[in-house]
Order: C-alpha cells, then sequence, then structure tokens
C-alpha cells in the first residue's frame, strides 16, 4: 500500500543505487527512454524531467528543448550534474519534490517522468503538479510499470509491494489509477497509450492539457 512509502525512504533507496543506476536501469529501459524524448521533442520549448536521476536522457533530447531536471535524491543528481555541464540547453538541475514543484502555474510545455510514477509516495498528488505546471496545449508524456490489478499476476504485485518499496518502487499499480486521475482532473486528455519493453509491462502514457 501507498502508506509503506515514504519521501526520504524512497531518496535513501536511490542513494543507494546512484553508484550502479545507469548499469542496472540504461539499457533495459533504453528503448521507453527514447520514445519518451521523442515524444517531448515534437512539443519542443522548456522541459521539465521528473526525476531525471543519472541525467542519462539529457544529452538525447533535441537542442531546441530547454531542458530543467529534478530528482528527489542527491546522489543520482551528482552524477546529472556532471553530464549537464557538458551541455548548452540544460537549465537548472535541482533536488526537488514531485509532490511539490517549486514552480508557476503553466511554467513548462512539457512534463516528462520516466519511469517514476511507481517511485512517488502519492502519485496522485505528483500527477497533479505535473497538470498544474504544465501549459494549456502541453504534454505530460509518462513511461511508466504498469500493474495487473488482478489475476495471479496482480496478487503476486501486491504481495511484492513490502519488499519493492523499500527498494524505492511500488509493483501494484493498474492503468485505471491513471484513467481514473484523468476524469477526476477534468483538463486532462489522454492522447497516446502505447506498450513498451520489456515484457509488455511498461507503456508510454502521453497526456495533453486541454
Amino acid at each position: 500500500m501507498d502508506t509503506v512509502m515514504q519521501t526520504r525512504t524512497v531518496a535513501a533507496a536511490y542513494d543507494r543505487w546512484a553508484p550502479v543506476y545507469d548499469l542496472v536501469f540504461g539499457a533495459v529501459f533504453r528503448r521507453g527512454r527514447n520514445i519518451a524524448i521523442q515524444a517531448a521533442d515534437r512539443v519542443g520549448g522548456r522541459v521539465l524531467e521528473v526525476g531525471v536521476g543519472t541525467g542519462i536522457s539529457l544529452p538525447s533530447y533535441s537542442k531546441r528543448c530547454k531542458l530543467y531536471g529534478i530528482d528527489i535524491s542527491e546522489g543520482l543528481l551528482a552524477k546529472a550534474r556532471e553530464r549537464a555541464n557538458t551541455l548548452d540547453n540544460v537549465e537548472a538541475i535541482a533536488v526537488m519534490d514531485a509532490e511539490d514543484l517549486k514552480f508557476e502555474d503553466g511554467a513548462f510545455d512539457v512534463v516528462v517522468a520516466q519511469y517514476v510514477i511507481t517511485a512517488v509516495p502519492n502519485p496522485e498528488r505528483a500527477l497533479d503538479e505535473f497538470a498544474r505546471t504544465v501549459r494549456r496545449g502541453g504534454e505530460i508524456i509518462i513511461t511508466t510499470r504498469i500493474g495487473a490489478g488482478k489475476g495471479l499476476r496482480g496478487a503476486i504485485e501486491k504481495a511484492l509491494m513490502p519488499i519493492t518499496s523499500r527498494l524505492g518502487f511500488r509493483t501494484e499499480f493498474p492503468f485505471e489509477r491513471y484513467s481514473d486521475w484523468a476524469t477526476a482532473n477534468g483538463s486532462i486528455d489522454l492522447v497516446e497509450r502505447r506498450a513498451l519493453p520489456p515484457l509488455g509491462h511498461f507503456e508510454l502514457l502521453r497526456f495533453r492539457k486541454n
């Protein structure tokens, strides 16, 4: 359940991941990252990448995108800053909580969150912040693990939660949490849903602020 995940424990978990983050998560999520970046490039403008991690995605964005990267883990951001120093389209790299973004309403053309939502203690609160800080007509681009929600796989995902939450992510997160959030928000439309590797357990979701 969400109550077992807290911001400080998530930050600590990813600080521990920092030395091996690119090795563990780099190749396996490369295809999904590239698809998300291509979607962001089509919109262009000012891009907020939430959960920028080690900045592994930063060099792949179009130079016409102005990038602002945030993450809760100082350990990961140390590497992101090293990457940002070699790029001229990175506005800033900062420690920030996805559930409490320190930006004005409509500050960004695109909000990108790659493999982040299932690592946030209160996902709908973070999604609300994404919707607040993206401009009208802008997009929220998410790559995410989609849980089964029911059946054997759903039961396994639920059973694993006490373990995976300590590692910094949740296994139990069905698509309905996204669709219910978008419906409740009222200003957000789902414009694309696409399966991603590995194993089809991950998806690209594109939302547009109407």
